[in-house]
């Protein structure tokens, strides 16, 4: 919560948010919040968990600024950043450089055909 703006502005910058999901899914195995109105914030994987809705729908979903619930959506942010491959960043970089012109549609296959190949994380784990 140090990097939330509403919580730094209410002077509560203080505490986490720690999802455990289902190895390679984003299926929402409990949540744990330490801070102030984490009471509040766990109410939206409460309703995600009762419904089967996963990280993908909570970090989807528009959080309005600055508010406390942004904390839910940085929590599914760092979960997708950690499902990231070197590989797919590669390709996915490779397909953005050939939109803006920059690359080369051979580029973009190359980098698809590899993607599997690399799996290694493309972000190093945070750990705060």
């Amino acid at each position: 919560l140090d990097e939330l703006d509403r919580a730094i502005a209410d002077g509560c910058a203080r505490g986490f948010v720690k999802v455990l999901t289902v190895p390679g899914k984003d299926r929402i195995l409990g949540v744990t919040i330490v801070g102030e109105h984490a009471g509040d914030l766990i109410a939206e994987y409460v309703m995600a968990m009762k419904h089967g809705l996963g990280l993908n729908k909570i970090l989807g979903t528009i959080h309005i600024y600055p508010t406390l619930a942004e904390a839910n959506k940085y929590a599914a942010g760092a979960w997708k950043r950690s499902t990231v491959t070197r590989g797919q960043h590669a390709f996915l970089e490779a397909f953005q450089d050939w939109r803006r012109g920059a690359g080369s549609l051979g580029g973009v296959l190359g980098q698809a055909i590899a993607m599997g190949r690399d799996r290694r994380p493309a972000y190093a784990p945070e750990h705060h």
